[in-house]
């Protein structure tokens, strides 16, 4: 019974996240095509992390979503949950 109401509950938990360690995945998977902070550029064709982040705010199921299944021309970055819960703390903190 224990293990169902743990599945039920929403995936992460914002207090668990690393927003640092998202902010490392995201300089390592995002930065070839989107800026990842203000100030810095990414490709043309590309939002910036931060543009994304305000635009959907603190929307964290559908970053999720984005980020465990990603739109061409996005490659599948087949991340660990833990590693896309940093990642949406990351663009949380950068909605802010």
């Amino acid at each position: 019974m224990a293990l169902f109401l743990l599945a039920a509950l929403p995936a992460g938990s914002a207090a668990a996240a690393d927003a640092r360690n998202g902010r490392e995945i995201a300089g390592r998977w995002c930065a070839e095509c989107h800026a990842v902070a203000e100030g810095e550029r990414g490709s043309d064709a590309a939002p910036s992390l931060p543009q994304i982040a305000r635009d959907r705010g603190a929307d964290a199921r559908w970053l999720r979503a984005w980020l465990v299944a990603p739109h061409p021309p996005m490659p599948n970055l087949d991340l660990s949950r833990s590693d896309v819960d940093d990642l949406v703390a990351y663009l949380e903190r950068l909605a802010r």
